[in-house]
């Protein structure tokens, strides 16, 4: 009886896999390196992660990250809620703001997912040292890449935010909110990649902790400078950088002193094949999020014929819509660690069991999520915007995505499963659909041909596009599972 699984260790076989790796008995003789803390911990969570019932496990692992994500995205709502009572101009500061840290997520997500994605899988093969560098090279460059960033950012600010579609009126206030933030980008994308290296290792609720003490402390923070310290839209800024390297600095420490493999910089020396591995694993997570950059650049560009209450509308909704999708992010999040422990162990039917229950389970949420927005679209846009002209724009524009949001359930889930499992390039391309080859031009042209409601109906029409794209991919993919593997 194989005591990693309590199965028959032909299971692997019997699904046309390959074999299971095997693991040290319980009860045979073992050596030092093996009785160590941090070695028992490994292997302790490789029997969790490879022979726990799946669905129990899946939901054990997306709650804190659901959680996390939540909280995070609570924060923002909050920060556009304080920052919206402040006027229209500064509303639509947020979004080009927006576009701004959508480009940390994405060199976070790039680092912290291409590393995550190849160290889960080297976890389920317990190839734990390779592990450890994947770890170490992803958080520094994600650091490094996040100071490249700043310095990027901070010398060409005042031409970056006409760029990204400000208005002459809401130009100041844009670079009022990102100053500080860009000065806090090595630790903004630092947390973002801390966060998921922490998850890959099946160790969600560290990786919530450490995002929702910074989101939480921002809850009590912003208000203070905005208000209290008569700081305004700059106030917002600096309690975001703040609060976010308090996360950034609770992440380090957890990696450090909690991780299945122990952070050491050390360690953070690369090689050709790990960048290999890290870029494809990441590339998917840097397109997707450099996507969502451009399309809120070109949503923002689209409305800005329209005048700033457009812009402030458009920007309320997609802060709107990213709460509602960050749930069900989360659920793909506690399942992408499960998939990349099995896939490496070659456990394919567990992988195929949890991608479907994942499917089912975010299509049930958002159709419910998308009924209770709809019905309340009016007084939703009106918490964040008094100004009539906002919620009316925003109430179309949210009405308009309810309809089309439930598909998002089975494209997300496709997309982290194909990541996971390390085939880049179909990955890639179905992360660059929904948010960038499809709504960024949707955007544009059907602006130019219907005005406003085209703004409106520009991500419905990406929604339904994205779907139909998925579908034979993905299906080419489960059915792949059980053959040999490739790199597709």
């Amino acid at each position: 009886m194989n005591q990693v699984t309590g199965k028959s260790s032909n299971h692997g076989r019997e699904q046309g896999k390959l074999p299971v790796p095997v693991a040290v008995s319980d009860t045979a003789p073992v050596s030092a390196a093996a009785t160590t803390p941090r070695r028992a911990t490994a292997d302790a969570q490789y029997r969790r992660m490879t022979g726990a019932p799946v669905r129990g496990l899946i939901l054990a692992l997306c709650l804190p990250a659901v959680i996390s994500n939540l909280v995070t995205t609570a924060y923002n709502l909050a920060d556009t809620y304080f920052i919206g009572r402040l006027g229209t101009s500064q509303s639509g500061a947020i979004g080009i703001a927006y576009s701004v840290m959508t480009v940390f997520q994405a060199f976070g997500f790039f680092f912290g997912n291409g590393s995550g994605n190849s160290m889960s899988r080297e976890l389920g093969k317990r190839n734990n040292e390779r592990a450890a560098r994947l770890l170490a090279v992803g958080f520094c460059g994600a650091v490094l890449g996040g100071l490249a960033l700043a310095i990027l950012g901070l010398s060409t600010l005042p031409h970056l935010v006409v760029v990204l579609g400000s208005t002459p009126t809401i130009a100041p206030y844009a670079i009022a909110y990102l100053t500080p933030i860009l000065i806090a980008a090595p630790m903004v994308c630092g947390s973002f990649a801390l966060n998921g290296l922490l998850r890959y290792q099946g160790l969600s609720l560290y990786g919530m902790i450490g995002l929702v003490s910074g989101a939480l402390l921002n809850f009590i923070v912003a208000p203070l400078l905005i208000f209290v310290a008569g700081l305004g839209i700059a106030g917002a800024g600096i309690a975001t950088a703040v609060c976010q390297t308090i996360s950034f600095i609770i992440l380090v420490t957890f990696a450090v002193r909690r991780g299945v493999v122990r952070l050491d910089l050390r360690n953070g020396k690369p090689d050709m094949l790990l960048v290999r591995e890290i870029i494809g694993g990441g590339m998917p997570s840097l397109l997707r999020q450099g996507a969502g950059s451009l399309a809120t650049t070109c949503v923002n560009l689209a409305a800005n014929p329209f005048g700033d209450a457009v812009i402030a509308a458009m920007a309320i909704v997609m802060r709107i819509m990213l709460a509602i999708n960050s749930i069900i992010i989360g659920l793909g999040q506690g399942f992408q660690p499960v998939c990349g422990y099995n896939y490496g162990a070659g456990l394919y039917r567990r992988v195929k069991e949890g991608y479907w229950f994942c499917v089912r389970l975010s299509t049930i949420a958002l159709v419910i999520i998308a009924v209770a927005v709809a019905v309340l679209a009016p007084d939703i846009i009106g918490l964040f915007r008094s100004d009539p002209q906002v919620i009316a724009v925003g109430t179309v524009a949210l009405w308009m995505q309810c309809c089309t949001v439930p598909l998002n359930g089975f494209a997300m889930m496709s997309n982290m499963m194909q990541q996971t499992m390390g085939k880049t390039v179909i990955a890639s391309f179905v992360a660059v659909c929904r948010l960038g080859l499809f709504l960024a031009p949707a955007a544009l042209i059907l602006a130019h041909c219907f005005g406003v409601p085209g703004v409106q109906m520009a991500q419905s029409v990406s929604d339904i596009i994205s779907f139909i794209v998925t579908v034979p991919l993905q299906v080419h993919i489960l059915r792949s599972l059980g053959k040999p593997r490739s790199t597709v």
